[in-house]
């Protein structure tokens, strides 16, 4: 196995990616025979990481293995040199399974030999700038700037996406100038036509959804909306069950509630809540908020197997950290002894048994009826009592309610054994109730008007009505909403400790899992997640959505509330030979569109430092920064460097810079401005990717092997050794700043006084590759 782990890291994997990829037999063996022959091709030669990631990837998708010789070749010998050429070859190749595949056909659809240069690049993107000149003038960044991209893209189909996407913003920031006020206003959105609402508890709704474009959250939760029932109205919903007592029932309610909307937020205690949850905190907190009303956070803690003091803590931590305080922090348990009388209650009524049947027997479709069915009731009140007091083993009898669900099932569980202490209340009880008999009767308790979940729910709402009544209590409604799912994660409780288990992600809060605590590690403000969720809107149907789409929201709101510093992740030292005095200080804007934000010093010394791929040795058309030949500004500072002497060091590498520096007053101003660091702070930068190379890592059609298999070996990069300017030097931890030209970062809680730790929270631009 060590010998295998030790191939697999040569080509670029981590141990724990290799370890990985040795689980999956069949992938570990195709592996292998890529490697083996790619090292034919090399001979004495390495395979690079460039070459072992592609040949890793088009390992793990390629479906026919006759042609793991045929793109092995073109990937070591440089033909194939990046995902988009392998994708086109992938493609290829599944559309053409004959035996003898046209060379020249297979090359010209995979850009074999297709090299677009930067002066290509640029005169594309100039003439395509051209063409929508006029109305890029007069809707400046209002412009669609889609259109661009997606022009420019069909003109250079073969050239890297980021130095086309970083051309086309360089080439409009040249048209329009930095963005005004006014260009930072939010469009105001057309007026559409309104059309016929219907009742949104059901699987229809207006025209199919809500319409929520450019609407607020609160918008969409407020009054009318939605057209939930008010308050006592109950009865008026569709499929509300009505019996003799429910108006009494309902003017009492009204009577302890005064009318007013109420609503709960219900997880269970036994992980960490994740983006899914955040809709469903927007959606059940905002709908009371947006009403005047009331939402308790209530802990559904009847499992006490899996439940841990640290997910009670967290859970409540992520729902204020999104800005929400609870009316009241309930938990299931606070009723169990009720719980357990009304229990007592049903049994007396006819409508529970106490049944003998195992778990196993109770699995499946068409379970056939339990023998214990029609059980005397006075004979299922002294079996009830005794599994109260122990007397049963775990499995060995359940409460068991008399009705039929809306999927079919019959007779669900009100309760089972567990010799399992409890968090709260220790080992008082030995049985617990069911989410299906505790969900409604707590809703009850509560006296909530709207019991807002989602949709795998909907087939729970008949047994909800049918046992509120079957008590003669109170019934609120069941309103169902669509869940909220993202591409390229997973967010199973299950799964995600998995990936922690076996070394792939840290713990809960890895900046790569999308759960909330990760969020907030990775910098994501909780505005920016809460305004996602608005734009998502209150749908009925399941959503399933794009990462970028949530990291555009966390760019909206940190391009306003995250004040610039600068930061150099790939130092190069610079010499200024002629600076006036050795240490001088530059006042800095935090926010450079609106300067009254306030502004910080640092100091500018005869010796900064740039980013290494900020200076070129050979001037090469279309490169603006620095070179030998041509000068470049120093954001903030003032001055024009122009360099005198190139420094290396043994190897022929470029280790520093003497530069001269002249006021930008009396030059002609450059064609660029860098950032620079100078007496900086030493750090740790961490820069994230996606964590999984497949949209769908959980869908066996995508990832035959399982999403254990499908991690993205770069999904995370660690700099060690990154500089930043002093600004920074008090942060605390989850504050949040714009390194100037390189991206969004959040101070990580692993920062000490001696470093400090920055987590990427997202890049500055959106990176058309990820779309």
């Amino acid at each position: 196995m060590a010998d295998a782990v030790s191939i697999f890291m040569s080509i670029g994997l981590s141990e724990q990616k290799a370890k990985e990829t040795l689980k999956n037999e069949a992938l570990s063996s195709t592996l292998k025979k890529a490697i083996e022959q790619a090292q034919g091709l090399l001979g004495s030669a390495s395979i690079d990481k460039t070459a072992g990631t592609l040949l890793y990837n088009m390992v793990t998708r390629l479906k026919d293995s006759n042609r793991l010789s045929f793109l092995t070749e073109y990937i070591i010998s440089q033909k194939i040199i990046s995902e988009l050429q392998l994708s086109a070859a992938l493609d290829f190749i599944k559309s053409h399974p004959q035996e003898n595949l046209d060379r020249p056909k297979f090359e010209a659809a995979c850009g074999v030999g297709v090299v677009v240069t930067p002066e290509q690049i640029e005169d594309a993107v100039e003439m395509i700038v051209r063409k929508h000149k006029e109305q890029l003038l007069a809707e400046r960044y209002r412009f669609n700037m889609g259109i661009l991209m997606g022009e420019a893209r069909t003109a250079l189909k073969w050239a890297n996406g980021k130095i086309v996407k970083n051309e086309v913003d360089m080439q409009v920031l040249h048209l329009l100038g930095p963005k005004t006020e006014a260009d930072l206003e939010k469009k105001p959105k057309a007026a559409k036509p309104k059309v016929a609402e219907k009742v949104v508890n059901t699987e229809e709704v207006a025209n199919g959804e809500v319409n929520t474009e450019g609407k607020s959250l609160m918008e969409q939760l407020r009054g009318e909306a939605l057209k939930f029932h008010k308050p006592g109205e109950n009865y008026k919903t569709e499929g509300y069950v009505v019996t003799p007592n429910t108006m009494n029932l309902l003017k009492k309610h009204l009577e302890e509630t005064g009318g007013q909307v109420r609503t709960r937020f219900p997880p269970e205690p036994n992980g960490i809540l994740h983006i899914g949850h955040a809709k469903a905190i927007n959606f059940n907190f905002g709908y009371a908020k947006a009403n005047n009303g009331i939402c308790f956070l209530r802990y559904d803690d009847t499992n006490p197997e899996k439940e841990e003091e640290k997910y009670f803590t967290a859970i409540k931590d992520m729902v204020e950290w999104l800005g929400y305080k609870p009316y009241a922090v309930t938990h299931a348990s606070d009723n169990f002894q009720l719980l357990y009388d009304l229990a007592v209650d049903l049994i007396r009524r006819g409508d529970a048994y106490v049944c003998h049947q195992r778990g196993e027997e109770l699995k499946g479709h068409n379970v056939p009826p339990s023998p214990w069915r029609e059980r005397p009731v006075e004979e299922s009140l002294l079996l009830f009592d005794r599994m109260r007091k122990g007397m049963f083993a775990e499995g060995e009898v359940t409460l068991r309610m008399k009705m039929v669900m809306e999927d079919g099932k019959m007779d669900p569980v009100a309760y089972r054994i567990k010799f399992t202490p409890h968090h709260r209340t220790g080992d008082t009880w030995c049985i617990y109730p069911t989410y299906d008999y505790t969900h409604c009767l707590c809703d009850s308790i509560e006296n909530i008007t709207h019991s807002l979940c989602t949709k795998e729910f909907q087939s729970r709402r008949s047994s909800y009505f049918w046992l509120c009544n079957a008590l003669d209590l109170y019934c609120p409604v069941q309103w169902e909403y669509g869940r909220l799912n993202l591409t390229y994660t997973v967010v199973s409780k299950r799964k995600i400790i998995k990936l922690v288990e076996t070394g792939i992600v840290r713990d809960w809060d890895d900046p790569r899992l999308f759960t909330l605590t990760a969020l907030r590690r990775r910098g994501f403000p909780p505005q920016a997640v809460n305004n996602f969720c608005a734009r998502v809107g209150v749908t009925v149907a399941q959503t399933t959505m794009e990462p970028h789409l949530l990291e555009a929201c966390v760019r909206e709101v940190l391009n306003d509330t995250a004040p610039r510093a600068m930061a150099i992740l790939e130092p190069l030292k610079v010499t200024i030979t002629n600076l006036p005095t050795n240490a001088q200080e530059v006042r800095v804007p935090d926010f450079p569109a609106n300067e009254a934000k306030g502004s910080h010093v640092i100091p500018f010394s005869k010796t900064i430092f740039i980013e290494q791929s900020d200076f070129r040795e050979v001037m090469e058309k279309g490169y603006k920064r620095l070179t030998s030949d041509q000068p470049v500004g120093l954001r903030h500072a003032g001055y024009v460097i122009s360099v005198q002497r190139v420094i290396k060091d043994g190897c022929g590498k470029v280790c520093e810079l003497e530069v001269t520096c002249t006021s930008s007053d009396s030059v002609e101003k450059p064609k660029a401005f860098i950032h620079w660091v100078s007496d900086p702070l030493r750090c740790e930068v961490r820069l994230y990717e996606r964590l999984f190379v497949h949209k769908n890592p959980e869908d066996p059609a995508e990832v035959p092997a399982g999403f254990l298999s499908d991690i993205n070996p770069n999904s995370l990069t660690v700099i060690k050794s990154a500089l930043v300017d002093r600004s920074v030097g008090k942060a605390k931890v989850f504050d949040k700043f714009q390194f100037e030209r390189v991206g969004y970062f959040s101070l990580d809680p692993d920062s000490t006084s001696e470093k400090l730790v920055f987590n990427r929270t997202v890049t500055l631009k959106e990176d058309p590759g990820k779309i």
